[in-house]
């Protein structure tokens, strides 16, 4: 009895038939092989050189603000503003029906629940407020040496998000978006990881700030009127130019923040 509970996993597995893997074995090795990428997952990572989280930035800029370029890039911001829509709902009780992503990167989140409430209010003002503070947490990350891990969170987020799509071309961006990240996350040596997640940190704080000014100008002439600021106010009786506001001030308090973060000031 001593002898066999002494006995190595060598002499169990030799034991075996031939052909066949020892159970025992085959969990251990499964077992080390999650515990070490979950070690990789959550490791530190050096900061990058300061000229590179400068030239990141001025990466993103330029995706953000020339309007040929932004009309392209901008659809990774809906996705962020609809995923936005779509958590809040999730955590605030109600249904979520389905998420569309359109061409012209405008976006619709239909959830089912009470039509007024706590949890509609913020719902709706979830929308243009993602993408800065999506931006703000992933700033924090990066400022905290986890750009894996930064990683490997958005590709599960994108995961999650493509459940709950309800068109082609909605599926095609977020697998494309999703690809890009597991893709770097992977099989990227660790400058490429670093420059692709300050870059798209950088993107996700200075394209926050665009959308809620082509949303007060679309206003002003008498466009988008059911917009989420319409919305908050007609649910609120607060006027709707006091939700721009409001998504001006996340907007640029998380670009603020983030960036002296990203900079380390």
């Amino acid at each position: 009895m001593d002898m066999i509970h002494s006995a190595s996993r060598e002499s169990l597995a030799s034991s075996a038939p031939e052909g066949r893997t020892d159970p025992v074995l085959a969990a251990d090795s499964i077992g080390r092989s999650l515990s070490d990428l979950w070690d990789r997952v959550i490791s530190t990572q050096p900061a990058p050189e300061q000229w590179l989280v400068i030239a990141t930035a001025v990466l993103a800029l330029a995706a953000v603000a020339p309007r040929p370029l932004w009309r392209l890039s901008r659809n990774a911001i809906t996705i962020a503003h609809e995923g936005g829509h779509g958590l809040i709902a999730l955590l605030t009780g109600r249904s979520l029906e389905g998420i569309r992503l359109h061409s012209d990167t405008s976006g619709l989140t239909v959830s089912r629940g009470k039509p007024t409430g706590l949890g509609m209010i913020l719902t709706a003002a979830a929308g243009y407020t993602a993408p800065p503070l999506l931006g703000l947490g992933g700033a924090w990350l990066l400022a905290a040496g986890h750009i894996t891990l930064l990683l490997w969170l958005a590709t599960a987020l994108l995961l999650l998000l493509l459940v709950m799509i309800r068109n082609a071309y909605g599926a095609l961006t977020v697998i494309l978006t999703g690809a890009a990240f597991l893709l770097i996350s992977w099989l990227a040596g660790s400058e490429v990881q670093a420059a692709f997640a300050y870059t798209a940190v950088w993107f996700l704080l200075l394209g926050g700030v665009r959308p809620s000014f082509e949303l007060q100008v679309k206003r002003r002439h008498g466009g988008a009127p059911d917009s989420d600021a319409d919305q908050l106010a007609r649910l609120t009786h607060a006027p709707a130019v006091l939700w721009l506001f409001l998504f001006h001030a996340v907007a640029a308090c998380s670009l603020i923040g983030g960036g002296r973060w990203l900079l380390d000031l």
